[in-house]
C-alpha cells in the first residue's frame, strides 16, 4: 500500500535527498484515495511546511520531538515494554517476521522503529496490513495528541494511521499511555525524570494479553511452520507490559 511508503517517508529523519523527494511525495499523496481529503489536506500541509524550511531547522526539530522525547519515541515498543526485558525478545520476534516476508532491516535501526514498521506494511496485502496496523493504533492515538498539544503538523502523520485502522483506539490502553510523563523538550529535568520511569504496565496478565487479537497471534499466525516443524514461540505484542521489570 503506497500510503504507508508516504507515511513512512514523512516520519523519517529529514536528508537533502528527503527534501529534493518532497514534491514526489506531495504529488503522492494528491492522488492517494484511501484518506479524505481534509486528511490528505492536513499531510499536504506538513510536506508543504517542510518545503519551505531549512534543512537544519527541519532536522533540529525533528530532533527535538523523536529524538529527545521519550513520550513521543518513535519506537513503538517504547511504548509498551519500555525498558523492560521483555522489549528484547519483542524486538527478535518482529525482527523473524520481517525477514519472513522478505524484508531485510538495516542493522543500524531497530525493528519496531515506527518509519520501518510502515515499510513494512507497505509490502503487504492490504488486508494483512490494516491488521497489523490495528495493533499500536493506541499508540499512534497518543502520539497524535502529544503532537497536538505541542501544535506539530506531524500530528497529520497519525492521525492518518488512526483513521485507516479498522479498530478504534483500546481505551483502556489510551488511558495508560496518557499518564506517561509527557515532559516539554526543554526542561531538562522532567526530561531525566522521565527516563528513570519503570516500563509502561498496562494490568493484563499474559495469558489475557496474548489471546486471537493480539499481534502476537497474528504473529504466529503469519509464521505457522509447515507441518513437520516445530512451532517458533513469540512474544511479541503492542497491547500489554509484563508486571516484570529489568
Amino acid at each position: 500500500m503506497k500510503i504507508f511508503r508516504i507515511l513512512s517517508a514523512l516520519l523519517t529523519y529529514p536528508t537533502p535527498e528527503f527534501v529534493e523527494a518532497l514534491d514526489e511525495i506531495g504529488a503522492a499523496l494528491d492522488s492517494e484515495r484511501l484518506l479524505d481529503a481534509d486528511r490528505r489536506a492536513a499531510l499536504r500541509a506538513l510536506v508543504d511546511n517542510m518545503r519551505g524550511r531549512d534543512l537544519y531547522d527541519l532536522q533540529e526539530s525533528y530532533g527535538l520531538l523523536f529524538d529527545r522525547m521519550r513520550s513521543l519515541s518513535l519506537h513503538l515498543f517504547e511504548h509498551v515494554h519500555g525498558e523492560s526485558r521483555d522489549r528484547g525478545q519483542a524486538m527478535v520476534d518482529l525482527l523473524a517476521l520481517y525477514e519472513a516476508k522478505g524484508l531485510t532491516a538495516p542493522s543500524a535501526e531497530l525493528p519496531d522503529f515506527t518509519p520501518l514498521f510502515l515499510e513494512f506494511l507497505s509490502t503487504l496485502e492490504p488486508a494483512e496490513a490494516l491488521a497489523l496496523l490495528d495493533e499500536p493504533v493506541h499508540v499512534f492515538a497518543a502520539l497524535a495528541e502529544r503532537l497536538h498539544k505541542r501544535g506539530s503538523l506531524y500530528e497529520s502523520v497519525f492521525r492518518a494511521l488512526v483513521d485507516m485502522a479498522a479498530a478504534q483506539p483500546d481505551a483502556a490502553l489510551l488511558a495508560v499511555l496518557r499518564q506517561e510523563p509527557d515532559p516539554q523538550p526543554d526542561d531538562f529535568g522532567a526530561l531525566d525524570a522521565a527516563y528513570e520511569e519503570d516500563a509502561v504496565d498496562f494490568g493484563a496478565p499474559a495469558d489475557d494479553a496474548c489471546g486471537k487479537d493480539t499481534l502476537a497471534a497474528k504473529l504466529r499466525q503469519a509464521r505457522r511452520p509447515a507441518p513437520d516443524m516445530a512451532p517458533p514461540t513469540f512474544r511479541t505484542e503492542f497491547t500489554h507490559s509484563p508486571s516484570s521489570h529489568s
